[in-house]
């Protein structure tokens, strides 16, 4: 994998090309062009916590480009400034993908260059970019063959009718009135869907109940 993106990296004539897989368990793999000193720093400072790129990603199914992002808090302008000091380019555009037992993925392009010329390369090789995401996904997830997903107690309909009103992107005022209840009951239900998805908060039990099927948006 290591040998293909570096290929694929040279082929688009990008800065740099990463592969980044963080598991239910919050362990991180992957495959890049990112010189060892960003990698280790990255993992070191723990930076999958305010990195805007991961938390924007783990918020949508589409491709993002970073101007898109939210780059205005202090922690996240203290990251990208030491990000572009090791060769992170100005320009970004990241694939999301998600797996089985709540793995989530990244692939992402990044490159030193203006804004109308990077606009004109992620038009031009968008869908590309896409296939070549899954198609890294799906072979890191052949190194563990033998996984298999995480028992999941089925959610009552109230919680699947809460959770998909959260994931479209409903307040929790707004889910609260639409479903007839009050916010004190929603809170109930959010919180025992979470519990059964064994998630860290509303964002990952929206994004486990999405990969495994239990709510459609």
């Amino acid at each position: 994998m290591q040998a293909a993106i570096e290929a694929l990296r040279d082929d688009f004539a990008v800065t740099h090309m990463v592969y980044h897989w963080v598991n239910s368990a919050g362990e991180q793999y992957g495959c890049g062009t990112y010189s060892d000193e960003w990698r280790d720093r990255y993992i070191e400072m723990k930076y999958v916590r305010v990195d805007p790129v991961i938390i924007g990603c783990y918020q949508t199914f589409h491709p993002v480009d970073w101007k898109q992002l939210d780059w205005s808090g202090k922690a996240t302008r203290a990251f990208q400034k030491e990000a572009m000091a090791h060769g992170v380019g100005n320009q970004g555009y990241s694939v999301p993908v998600r797996g089985p037992n709540g793995q989530f993925a990244l692939f992402t392009v990044s490159h030193h260059g203006r804004d109308d010329d990077w606009a004109t390369f992620t038009d031009a090789n968008r869908e590309d970019l896409i296939l070549i995401a899954h198609a890294f996904n799906k072979k890191a997830l052949e190194f563990e063959p033998d996984r298999r997903p995480d028992p999941t107690s089925p959610l009552s309909p109230r919680e699947v009718d809460a959770m998909t009103l959260v994931a479209m992107g409903y307040s929790r005022a707004k889910v609260a009135d639409s479903l007839n209840i009050s916010e004190h009951t929603l809170r109930v239900y959010i919180e025992s869907a979470r519990h059964k998805l064994g998630a860290l908060n509303t964002t990952h039990a929206v994004a486990r109940a999405l990969s495994r099927g239990l709510i459609v948006v």
